[in-house]
């Protein structure tokens, strides 16, 4: 049964129907109108076809805030997308914000709007031109990797701050499109490495982090900048900067604490090779740290009082991993002041905490109490970190007072806290000898609890402490105690400890070790596994040590085990029954039988948890999971000597080869005099942003100081602000302008006449300036003549302009490329789940040009993990292809997270051939064969020509080159609309209009691999209510079929 509004008007699943009030003549395929059977947003694509800003503001504002819900707006890309060259910018920077969003779904729609994005580039606007090169990036497509990299390079140079920025972001997302691309890339870093605003730097970090993390040399140079512009950069970018230069200390310093591990190794003139001399022998060497270590320390240290929370954990990672030992202990405080966070945060927190206080627990001791479990607040996970604190912290001075904090835990209702309480119990008498005994003597107090499961995690803790006692006395009351539990205790675990204590230290309870085997012979069948296999073992046990009282007990049970369910109690008891069998062939089993079961265990290891997480860096994924996640770098080891600063050391700007101060004026004021020889009104918009965004940089630099995390909210909207008040800025500094500019001249012209030979070569060096920019500028499209081809945007141009017949070539009686006038928005299934070894792929042909080649049908994948593990390396496998056909893959997907959609292109030339295509998809899961099998229709490109050429060309397509039918209509039949729309979906084929009668409908294509014209009539006879269909064309296969496909479709009108 059909749901929603489909079903509602007794449309055809699978079908889209038409407005139809939309003139066939001038039908814009981008629109929106194809989407119409779901009846959704139409008042949306209303909005943005209208001609007034208002509304298509308003509709923009409702979608960004869809988007931000969550909902799914890709069905408005069509509607959306013809808006991006609008001239309103609020419009415009909505209409890039949601490209940016679906720019990489709708590949195709979007290549179709390069053009536009690269004339963006050059907008006066410095918001538009950072959205245009976001949008721009975001198009995943090999093809146009020239174009986005004379992007990033030109964006790079860019005047506004933000812009460069925003190059920064678009670095990584190149370099994951086509990493041969890198070392151009990393030309692009370095010059953004080297930028002194602080709005560029923490993204110029990011995009070095991504792309060349090895190449520590870019960072030589600008350490002590990025050092000192530290404060005042946004926090994000603080986050980065942090992370890389703790990595970069970790190279270039030498171990700041590397004096105490000799000292603790006694190799301390080992170490001083200078420290020979017996007059110094007697006193202890200090080691210095390198000035940049200290600058760095120094530098860091105020962002410890920062808000965000981040930006503490980066500083104090810092100083864990590089920082003396003294040193550590301000990060302390700042630490304990983010538990009153929010709880993920609390959880990061703890856990680094929790994994310093093995190496560190001195400067977390006077914060004990801020470790107290709240008992009403704290989730499950946040109790037992404070838990593992609280014993990591434990000493001979606080342990009492954390016992008694512990004894109030088990109180609690919560299971799972109550456990790891006893477990923590445990682990302090474990590590705190003087606290065994108290200890000890509270867990056995706990065993006659009312709770069952205290009781059972008890008896478990016991155990392995009483392997640790030596005193017969403690052994054989608790023992004692604890064979009366079996009663009572129904926790596995807890019963299978209970009988290995009893077999173990059977000697301190002769009496009780044979009754409590009798009691479990009876209950044996219905025991666990594990306790049934301890049975065996006390069994094996006193039969070795008490012979006459459990030997035929012994029996009993071995028997019962011979014919248990479970193989593993079957294979245990017939590898233990010999033990206790007297008789010739085991003989020698039985001498050696109490060296094997009562030989004397090692004491267990109670290891804690976060023992491995220092092999990890501080705050990362990988130590928060204790594992190694995806693309996680180790933190280098120190060297183990110093290596050369001098690298470090900058020029300062008065030394080199650069201008003096009197030729920097001169080379200003020639500037600002070829500069007004322009339009002055776009001159002065152009120079106003640049001031704004410059005093906007300063700004920000300058209050950053006050407050580290200031710059994280003063970003984008700080921009956006200055942009906004742009234009009113330009027109009250038109009168200022127009005084300046006279006085300005008459002070050039006096300066010029000083010294004239310094303005020629003055002037000389910005000619030579001013050309070399003009042949780096390759986007600047009124200096590049158009292109043929489809090397930036398709061959059919204008998708997105509504087509009219003055425009489609008529005049010039010639065949011209058109959009499609339908696009099928329900997809059809490639490769199920089952078959894909938990890949589903769908696909649906896009009707519109293939960019590696024209004649390829482009088919839209769409790939979905179905299962619960990650897939990798999606991929096109061995292609089994008739001949002259063709197959361009779709771009390798590297991971599909489970549940994740992710779409790719494929292109295939069919060679006007319906045969089908097979080929592999490989995945990590499997190889799975698919085919794809096109349809006809599919194999066509809509084109237009004038209706006397229609008529020319039918005529030549006579004979065996035609094909025709009748097709019976119903009586009722009276929409030509409907009809028209029909053929669309069929075939991908262009209404052609003409003067003739209006019962006959033209309609024309070409086939895309050998360009041959698709010529298509239908003629209607109201009175007998028939369609005559005709169809020309030199393929007469494809005339043929698509004659018949048509015959099929118009009989279900």
């Amino acid at each position: 049964m059909l749901a929603g509004p489909a079903a509602i008007t007794g449309q055809l699943p699978g079908r889209s129907s038409y407005n139809n009030s939309i003139d066939t003549d001038v039908y814009d395929p981008a629109s929106g109108s194809i989407f119409q059977n779901y009846k959704k947003h139409d008042d949306l694509k209303n909005m943005l076809d209208s001609n007034k800003d208002s509304l298509k503001l308003e509709a923009m504002k409702r979608i960004i805030g869809m988007i931000a819900k969550g909902k799914d707006a890709s069905d408005l890309f069509p509607a959306v997308v013809k808006n991006v060259v609008s001239k309103n910018i609020e419009v415009k920077k909505l209409v890039y914000v949601f490209l940016v969003r679906y720019a990489e779904e709708q590949q195709d729609l979007a290549l179709l709007s390069i053009s536009t994005f690269q004339r963006a580039l050059k907008d006066p606007n410095q918001l538009i031109r950072a959205s245009a090169l976001r949008v721009l990036s975001s198009i995943r497509v090999s093809l146009i990797i020239p174009i986005v990299m004379l992007a990033i390079k030109d964006s790079a140079q860019d005047m506004s701050p933000y812009v460069r920025k925003t190059a920064a972001h678009a670095i990584p997302k190149l370099y994951n499109l086509d990493p041969e691309q890198k070392e151009e890339l990393v030309g692009v870093i370095e010059k953004l490495l080297s930028d002194r605003t602080t709005l560029v730097v923490g993204s110029a970090v990011m995009a070095f982090e991504e792309v060349c993390p090895e190449r520590i040399e870019l960072i030589h140079k600008n350490y002590r900048k990025l050092c000192n512009l530290l404060v005042d950069v946004d926090e994000w970018g603080q986050v980065l900067i942090i992370n890389m230069l703790t990595r970069y200390a970790r190279t270039q310093f030498i171990d700041p604490n590397i004096e105490d591990e000799v000292a603790s190794d006694q190799e301390d003139k080992a170490f001083y090779d200078g420290s020979s001399d017996s007059d110094k022998s007697d006193k202890k060497p200090t080691y210095t740290l390198d000035p940049d270590h200290r600058l760095l320390l120094r530098q860091t240290k105020p962002l410890l009082q920062s808000r965000n929370s981040a930006v503490v954990m980066s500083v104090a990672q810092l100083f864990h991993h590089i920082a003396p030992k003294n040193d550590v202990q301000i990060v302390a405080k700042a630490l304990i002041r983010l538990l009153r966070s929010r709880r993920e945060v609390q959880s990061i927190v703890l856990t680094c905490i929790a994994s310093m206080t093995l190496n560190r627990k001195a400067i977390f001791e006077i914060y004990l109490k801020s470790f107290f479990v709240r008992t009403s607040d704290d989730p499950t996970h946040i109790k037992l970190l404070k838990l593992d604190i609280l014993t990591n912290l434990a000493t001979e001075a606080s342990i009492g007072m954390i016992l008694r904090e512990f004894q109030t835990y088990i109180q609690s209702n919560d299971k799972e806290f109550v456990a790891a309480t006893i477990q923590a119990i445990g682990r302090c008498a474990a590590s705190i000898a003087e606290v065994s005994e108290t200890c000890l003597s509270g867990l056995v107090h706990l065993l006659s609890n009312h709770n069952e499961y205290v009781v059972a995690e008890s008896v478990v803790v016991i155990k392995k402490l009483l392997q640790t006692q030596d005193a017969q006395q403690h052994k054989q009351r608790i023992i004692t105690q604890m064979s009366k539990l079996l009663d009572f205790i129904t926790v596995p675990a807890a019963r299978a400890s209970i009988l290995w204590l009893i077999g173990e230290y059977n000697e301190y309870v002769p009496k009780i070790a044979p009754d409590v085997l009798r009691k479990m012979a009876k209950s044996f069948c219905d025991e666990e596994t594990s306790v049934k296999l301890q049975v065996m073992n006390l069994a094996v046990k006193l039969v070795l040590n008490n012979p006459q009282q459990t030997k035929l007990i012994a029996q009993h049970v071995f028997n019962l085990a011979r014919y248990d369910a479970n193989y593993d109690v079957r294979d245990r008891a017939r590898f233990l029954k010999p033990f206790i069998v007297n008789d010739e062939k085991t003989s020698i089993l039985l001498k050696h039988a109490k060296k094997i079961f009562l030989a004397t265990k090692p004491a267990p290891q109670i290891e804690n948890r976060y023992t491995g997480r220092e092999n990890f860096q501080l705050g990362t994924m990988s130590h928060y999971l204790n594992m190694r996640v995806n693309r996680y770098q180790d933190l280098p080891d120190f060297p183990s000597t110093a290596p050369d600063n001098t690298v470090r050391n900058v020029e300062s700007p008065d030394e080199g080869t650069s201008l003096t101060k009197k030729e920097d004026v001169k080379v200003k004021n020639v500037v600002r005099n070829k500069t007004k020889n322009h339009d002055k009104k776009k001159e002065k918009s152009f120079y106003s942003e640049s001031d704004s965004s410059s005093t906007s940089s300063k700004s920000s630099s300058s209050s950053g100081s006050s407050s580290s995390g200031s710059e994280s909210s003063s970003g984008e909207d700080e921009v956006e602000k200055k942009s906004e008040q742009q234009n009113g800025a330009a027109n009250k500094k038109t009168t200022e302008d127009s005084e300046e500019s006279s006085s300005s001249s008459s002070d050039d012209s006096g300066s010029e006449s000083e010294n004239e030979e310094e303005v020629n070569h003055v002037d000389g060096v910005v000619k030579q300036s001013v050309e070399k920019s003009n042949l780096d500028l390759l986007l600047d499209l009124d200096d590049i003549a158009p292109v043929s081809g489809n090397v930036m945007t398709p061959s059919l141009g204008g998708f997105l302009t509504p087509i009219t017949p003055s425009a489609t070539g008529a005049v010039n009686n010639r065949i011209e490329l058109i959009g499609p006038s339908f696009i099928a928005i329900d997809k059809m299934e490639l490769l199920n789940k089952v078959n894909g070894y938990g890949l589903g792929v769908s696909y649906k042909y896009t009707r519109s040009p293939h960019l590696f080649s024209s004649s390829m049908v482009s088919i839209e994948l769409y790939f979905t993990n179905h299962g619960n593990v990650e897939l990798t390396d999606i991929h096109i496998g061995a292609k089994q292809l008739t001949s002259g056909m063709s197959l361009n893959e779709f771009a390798q997907l590297t991971q599909l997270a489970p549940k994740q959609t992710l779409v790719g292109i494929l292109g295939i030339d069919f060679c006007d051939s319906s045969q089908a295509a097979n080929f592999e998809i490989r995945s990590s899961g499997g190889v799975s064969k698919v085919a794809i099998k096109p349809t006809v229709g599919e194999l066509i490109r809509s084109v237009t020509l004038p209706e006397i050429m229609f008529k020319e060309e039918r005529n030549k397509l006579r004979g065996m080159s035609e094909s025709n039918c009748k097709v019976q209509l119903r009586n009722d039949f009276h929409d030509k609309q409907q009809l028209q729309k029909k053929i669309f979906e069929i075939a991908n084929v262009a209404f052609i209009p003409h003067g003739d009668s209006p019962d006959t409908l033209l309609f024309a294509g070409q086939t895309l691999n050998s360009k041959s014209l698709v010529l298509v009539s239908i003629s209607l006879n109201d009175e007998q209510h028939v369609a005559t269909i005709t169809v020309n064309c030199e393929k007469l296969v494809v005339g043929s079929i698509l004659m018949n496909e048509l015959k099929d479709a118009i009989k279900e009108i």
